[in-house]
């Protein structure tokens, strides 16, 4: 594991629907951030994407702030590189998969580039928090490519899941 990098794993309940009728499938529910997590340093703004099955989302990493995703639907697996020169795991790479039945929130601290690819067939839904607000005329989002010689991560391979 990436020093810094924090999981969350959530808790799904049961909803209860306010009639009586017998849903074939019921909802479900679940509390992705509080405050009293202390996840966030600061709140700054939360974004929502959309990817399809096969996209690339990768790799960019910021300076100023940590991001939080959530992936509320589809698969993603998640690739974490830490790029931070004093932290214990520099150079290391982390893969994590989340999505329908694997809830979890993940803390991306600053300095670590982070990128995902969707893996299923139903489009991935990504919730991001972070603790800065973006700001168009001086971006914290500093790019890599995702097929970097340096970080070398093969997406098309899948690690065992964790």
């Amino acid at each position: 594991m990436i020093s810094g990098v924090i999981i969350k794993k959530l808790k799904v309940h049961a909803d209860i629907p306010d009639t009586e009728e017998v849903l074939v499938q019921p909802g479900f529910l679940m509390e992705v951030l509080r405050a009293d997590d202390n996840l966030l340093k600061k709140f700054g703004q939360t974004t929502f994407t959309v990817a399809y099955q096969g996209t690339i989302k990768a790799f960019h990493y910021h300076e100023k702030q940590d991001d939080l995703w959530f992936v509320a639907t589809g698969r993603a697996m998640v690739v974490l590189y830490d790029i931070r020169e004093n932290s214990p795991t520099f150079g290391q790479t982390q893969v994590i998969y989340a999505g329908v039945d694997d809830y979890k929130l993940i803390v991306i601290p600053v300095g670590v580039a982070h990128g995902y690819k969707v893996l299923s067939p139903e489009p991935v839904l990504l919730f991001y928090h972070t603790t800065e607000c973006y700001n168009p005329d001086n971006p914290d989002e500093k790019r890599i490519a995702f097929d970097d010689v340096k970080i070398g991560f093969d997406w098309n391979s899948l690690p065992p899941e964790t």
